[in-house]
């Protein structure tokens, strides 16, 4: 198998990696850089639990080959340990409810950070629209809802 280098900065540190053309940002992350936090739920794209932000959007890491990332900033849900709305996000979650099995959880936190960076202040359907892509198989979406937009205050 060939290996080549990436170059991009991940969690807010420049990083140099090395990794098979045809693996995916979720491969790398999860089985060379070892940052289990990003989930594989699906492997298609379809559940938003390996969501990570390259260049602050919302992007799936299991759809975007490593071509992709070069020269990007990537921040993953172990980079937003001391990101203060997250830490918002991730206590709403909390005291609504929002959590159960914990799995969706990740990708959820990341998709609400990217709207709530790029809108302080969203709508209840600008809220819908950017977790949309995110599957919870547990709590029924109304707590994740309420999180979110508790979240914004």
């Amino acid at each position: 198998m060939k290996f080549r280098k990436y170059s991009f900065k991940l969690n807010n540190k420049p990083i140099v990696v090395e990794a098979p053309p045809a693996y995916t940002l979720l491969e790398v992350l999860r089985n060379i850089l070892d940052l289990t936090g990003t989930k594989d739920g699906c492997s298609k794209g379809e559940c938003g639990a390996c969501t990570v932000l390259i260049n602050d959007r919302a992007i799936n890491s299991c759809l975007t080959i490593m071509e992709q990332v070069e020269g990007t900033d990537i921040i993953t849900v172990e980079g937003l340990a001391k990101d203060p709305v997250a830490d918002k996000v991730r206590r709403a979650f909390v005291q609504e409810g929002a959590v159960q099995c914990g799995y969706c959880t990740p990708g959820l936190i990341m998709a609400s950070k990217a709207l709530l960076a790029k809108s302080p202040n969203p709508s209840v359907d600008e809220t819908k629209e950017a977790l949309r892509g995110n599957l919870c198989r547990c709590t029924g979406y109304a707590k994740i809802l309420r999180a979110v937009l508790k979240a914004r205050r």
